[in-house]
């Protein structure tokens, strides 16, 4: 046994049987296995009048605590802890969560931290050591209250250095849980970023505002741009971030700086339930000759919730009843959404193939591929509309259709968000969504950071609504003027 003392101040006791609060110890014990091997493995007691922490080097997690109290002789502690450990032989049993002298604040914290350590994709945990910084948290950090516990979660997250793992309040998880299935608590937009063209100071764009919603009551429309969020500019921001600050709790109100061409107006709205139709659907007719005439199904998907794969099959369904001879899938800005459902509409369009693969540190993992039993349009040609917008799950599924060469792809390079990510709920009602793999296309891109490169750019002045594309399929004159023929010839 090997006992040392260290303290970062001189380790004096002031009074007989009272320790230097600053003072710790080790105890030190090696025990050899019984194997053949000299191979031996070392506990490792660390105490201060606070409490002992046990580590040990032969790379298993262990994460028992027990608190000892030093109102008694530093030895007689020190024969205790020594004692513990030789009539167990060595021996003792661990639990995840160490609950002796842990409050409510300090178990929900090491709730997430172990939430973490079980799900997230980088086991380097960018580079530190997962376990040391949890015992320094649960001494340094203060968790007095919930609020407390919350910043020293958040703080534990951005160690990591992952914009995609982070942590949601109580009525964040419930919105963005709500949001995948069919409904979010909002104020009813969907946005994206500005056009390349558009030369006036940055925002983002109001693609649509839901029918009904308390955008659209308030008098927002498509084309407008917002400026700013709360006390926030969006000049900077992402979507992501934009999306989220807009969502919030039932009833709570959010305040908007919004520009309606000249006019800059200011808006405090109260977020409530909006229902989310994920697919605009249009039919497209190209003038022509007699009962010759081309026509072309237009499909926008606006997100992945739960109800994105039956929307498309029924769009899909709805526009051959007009005996549609193309499809335009419209992804642009997307932002994602539910992984499965993601897979799920590539099945639609694939007779078969691999989606993608998912991949950890270690390389692929799982692979997502189709026998074509679920696909319903394989047949008909196809391109799909991207644009920085375009992220995540939409990736997911334009990089499908492109390497498998069932489209063709317009636009411009996307988001590149090419990790997953999977949401838990923790005890309290918060939750954390968190990194759990990475993906690259069937042909093996990893396009993270760099997103789908399209086969072709669109006309700058390309627009985003249903009725102004088929306009630019039908008028060669416009600048916005894209031929029909080009548009699906590979």
């Amino acid at each position: 046994m090997e006992v040392l003392a260290s303290s970062s101040l001189s380790p004096i006791f002031t009074k007989h049987n009272h320790i230097n609060p600053n003072f710790s110890i080790q105890v030190k014990l090696k025990r050899y296995n019984n194997s053949r091997s000299n191979a031996s493995s070392r506990l490792v007691f660390v105490c201060n009048r606070f409490m002992c922490l046990l580590d040990r080097n032969d790379h298993r997690k262990f994460s028992g605590k027990f608190m000892i109290n030093f109102r008694q002789n530093l030895s007689v502690a020190l024969v205790r802890v020594v004692s513990v450990l030789l009539v167990s032989s060595i021996s003792m049993v661990t639990t995840d969560s160490p609950s002796w002298g842990l409050s409510e604040e300090n178990l929900l914290f090491l709730e997430a931290w172990r939430t973490i350590d079980r799900a997230y994709i980088d086991k380097t945990f960018n580079g530190q050591s997962w376990f040391r910084y949890r015992e320094t948290a649960l001494r340094n950090e203060p968790m007095n209250t919930r609020e407390e516990t919350y910043m020293a979660i958040k703080k534990m997250i951005a160690t990591l250095d992952d914009p995609f793992t982070r942590f949601l309040e109580p009525g964040k998880f419930k919105s963005l849980r709500s949001g995948t299935q069919g409904a979010v608590t909002g104020v009813g937009l969907s946005i994206g970023y500005p056009a390349a063209s558009n030369k006036s100071p940055g925002g983002l764009v109001v693609i649509s505002a839901a029918p009904g919603g308390p955008a659209n009551r308030a008098g927002v429309s498509p084309g407008d741009v917002i400026l700013g969020i709360g006390n926030t500019t969006t000049e900077s921001l992402t979507i992501y971030d934009a999306a989220e600050m807009l969502q919030g709790p039932e009833g709570s109100v959010v305040e908007l700086a919004i520009r309606s061409g000249p006019e800059t107006r200011f808006l405090s709205l109260t977020r409530e339930r909006v229902s989310v139709n994920p697919v605009k659907a249009r039919l497209c007719e190209i003038p022509g000759t007699g009962s010759n005439s081309p026509k072309i199904g237009y499909i926008k998907l606006t997100t992945f919730n739960q109800n994105a794969s039956s929307a498309v099959k029924e769009a899909i369904e709805t526009l051959r009843g007009n005996n549609v001879s193309a499809f335009v899938l419209d992804l642009r800005d997307n932002s994602g959404g539910s992984f499965p459902e993601g897979i799920e509409i590539a099945k639609i369009w694939l007779d078969k193939g691999v989606i993608v693969y998912i991949c950890d540190s270690r390389g692929v993992r799982d692979i997502y591929d189709t026998d074509g039993s679920n696909a319903i349009a394989t047949s008909e040609p196809l391109a799909v509309l991207v644009n920085k917008g375009t992220a995540s799950a939409s990736e997911i599924l334009a990089g499908a259709l492109k390497d498998n060469k069932r489209a063709l792809v317009y636009g411009e390079p996307t988001y590149g968000k090419g990790k997953i990510q999977s949401v838990f709920q923790l005890s309290d009602g918060s939750g954390l969504a968190v990194t759990v793999a990475r993906y690259e296309t069937p042909a093996h891109t990893d396009i993270d950071k760099v997103g789908v490169i399209p086969d072709h750019p669109l006309p700058k002045s390309f627009p985003r609504d249903e009725e102004a594309f088929c306009g630019c399929l039908k008028d060669p004159t416009a600048a916005c003027y894209l031929n029909q023929g080009l548009l699906f010839s590979k």
